[in-house]
């Protein structure tokens, strides 16, 4: 690993190695490793059209927690993915479930009995199934965009929260709270692991979220965009393209989402400037249209769903290899935090 600080001496080497090992050493003392059972308290986002068994069985393998998208995946096609991500780790993963999903009771039916036991669930009353997952040993982490529904998250007996803020690609929250904003409010009214969400792009990110309250962090664009994930080449090409501003939330009047602009996202925008109601904007979206952007890789008409982050991504990357680097940088930059603060009391 390499420090900013060049003229190092064989103290300070040494220095930096315990500062290392303490590091771990905090990382596997701090709630969301023991909940989960993992390394590194990193989650990969459920992602619909990115997050499959390559991808959840890749992030767990190097560390962090993997996440199987169930959004996009019909229960038997869920299936099959948990029984290959299976085959592929022996470490810990879970399945992303949004709870309106039209077939949600297959869909939890199918994790319970294929012996996964971490749910991280959104979109919808956690209320509803925290009794059931808790009965058959499911740990359950529940995705909120505001303290509102974190408070009632964690009434419901949630294992921890998720909190999401606006950078975030794909749905977003409709008070475009940030990160930076909505994490120590989240801390304030909940006493459960909390794990931050939404411009997590780099470890100085994570080390940021975790001064803020948060015990862990839930990355989707960097895995999103990794080699494993299995969103296609041009979709992910077309991200790394991307700049600052190059994503918007829009659909405002429907299910607010946060898109990579392209020919659709224009054509939603004029609508939208036109002042286009619901259900005009529902017809321009149609049925499929992420899995044709995100999945078959139609760049002009499909719905590109990635975060603010993309600007700062320039490498499709296995990852192994982001993980690595995001924690890393962790260190990095909470060593040189400790070791040179920025300022002084006196």
């Amino acid at each position: 690993m390499v420090f900013r600080k060049t003229n190092c001496t064989f103290a300070t080497l040494g220095k930096q190695r315990k500062q290392r090992k303490n590091n771990i050493n905090e990382m596997n003392t701090n709630r969301i490793c023991r909940l989960f059972n993992i390394r590194y308290p990193v989650i990969s986002g459920g992602m619909v059209w990115c997050s499959g068994w390559k991808l959840a069985s890749a992030v767990s393998n190097a560390g962090g927690l993997g996440l199987i998208g169930a959004g996009s995946m019909h229960p038997e096609v869920l299936a099959e993915h948990i029984t290959k991500c299976r085959a592929a780790t022996d470490h810990p993963f879970g399945v992303n479930v949004p709870l309106l999903y039209p077939e949600i009771e297959k869909i939890m039916e199918i994790i319970v009995s294929s012996g996964v036991h971490i749910v991280f669930t959104s979109a919808g009353n956690p209320a509803l199934w925290t009794s059931f997952l808790r009965d058959r040993g499911v740990t359950e982490a529940h995705v909120v965009s505001n303290t509102k529904f974190a408070r009632k998250a964690a009434e419901a007996g949630v294992d921890a929260i998720v909190a999401e803020g606006f950078e975030a690609g794909g749905h977003n929250g409709r008070e475009e709270t940030t990160t930076m904003v909505l994490i120590p409010h989240v801390r304030q009214v909940v006493d459960v692991p909390l794990i931050a969400a939404g411009g997590i792009g780099s470890g100085q990110a994570m080390l940021a979220a975790m001064a803020l309250g948060a015990e862990g962090v839930q990355i989707g664009s960097l895995f999103a965009l990794a080699e494993e994930s299995s969103a296609h080449r041009s979709f992910k090409e077309l991200a790394l393209r991307a700049g600052e501003g190059d994503t918007m939330v829009m659909m405002k009047k429907t299910v607010p989402v946060r898109l990579l602009k392209n020919p659709f996202f224009e054509e939603i925008r004029a609508a939208e400037a036109r002042g286009a109601n619901a259900d005009q904007l529902k017809a321009m979206l149609g049925k499929g249209r992420a899995k044709r952007g995100m999945f078959e890789g139609d760049m002009e008409g499909g719905e590109l769903e990635i975060g603010q982050v993309s600007a700062t991504i320039n490498a499709i990357q296995p990852a192994a290899e982001v993980m690595h680097r995001i924690i890393s940088q962790y260190e990095t930059a909470l060593y040189a935090m400790n070791e040179k603060p920025y300022f002084t009391s006196n």
